[in-house]
């Protein structure tokens, strides 16, 4: 990660946004094979050669957060149920109807990185997943309407976290968002919880992606045994939406679209 905030020219985001929209139409291409019996393994050769035929290289594949840490194997991160984020499209992963499955893509074009996040509903799921997908997706948006040149950065995590909190959902605090540039995850973080008027101040050229993870019970995570794929500790399921976003003056720029995974 950058050590410093960058702030971005039009241009830039002009650049950002069409990364963003690349991850977008991704995401819609694996949506279609969302369903009950396909396996992640087959979500993440989609994705990747979606992605590449479209000029670009799949920014998670290989990524490594730190010089020391194993590359990530895969092009998607792709989280069924009680997982998190992170999870790993291995060839044993079969969709079963009544799962949720959080699908993460990353793009890197013409030197900008693009990262969004949606949860799909394999088939016909339960009230409750449903709920928690809606009010996980709901809190998302809640943030991302304090996202402007003015606010700072606890008045769009405390949204989010008021909103998951009021249906008696928990915010994984410890995975939160991040800029987005020339660099996956850049400064500053974007907690998924907070005070209201506490963190830095959000001005305009900041790119953020913001990625409420909630848990239909307790908060607490573990990692497991491959070295990546969160978990919920209580094993109950999880939620994550993600967007990223343009800060401006009025009204936030979200340069991500769900528009083909919902139309």
């Amino acid at each position: 990660m950058a050590d410093v905030i960058t702030y971005k020219t039009d241009e830039e985001i002009a650049l950002l946004r069409e990364s963003a929209l690349l991850v977008g139409k991704t995401l819609g291409e694996v949506g279609k094979r969302v369903v009950p019996g396909a396996s992640t393994l087959e979500l993440d050769k989609i994705a990747e050669a979606f992605i590449r035929d479209h000029g670009a290289i799949p920014a998670f594949k290989d990524y490594k957060p730190k010089f020391d840490d194993k590359p990530f194997p895969c092009s998607l991160c792709v989280s069924l149920n009680e997982e998190v984020v992170h999870g790993l499209a291995l060839e044993n992963k079969i969709l079963q109807e009544g799962d949720i499955v959080s699908i993460d893509c990353g793009v890197l074009k013409n030197g900008f990185y693009g990262d969004s996040a949606y949860t799909f509903a394999v088939g016909e799921i339960s009230s409750k997943k449903r709920r928690l997908l809606d009010v996980t997706k709901e809190s998302l948006y809640k943030g991302i309407a304090k996202a402007v040149s003015g606010n700072r950065m606890g008045e769009v995590s405390n949204a989010i976290q008021r909103h998951a909190e009021m249906y008696g959902y928990s915010i994984v605090k410890e995975m939160v968002g991040h800029g987005v540039g020339r660099h996956l995850h850049e400064p500053p973080e974007v907690p998924n919880y907070g005070r209201r008027r506490s963190g830095i101040k959000l001005k305009t050229g900041l790119v953020i992606a913001i990625e409420p993870m909630i848990n239909m019970g307790r908060r607490g995570i573990k990692i497991a045994d491959d070295g990546w794929t969160v978990y919920a500790s209580d094993r109950q399921p999880s939620a994550h939406f993600e967007h990223m976003i343009a800060i401006r003056n009025g009204s936030p720029d979200i340069l991500t679209t769900y528009d083909y995974i919902e139309n």
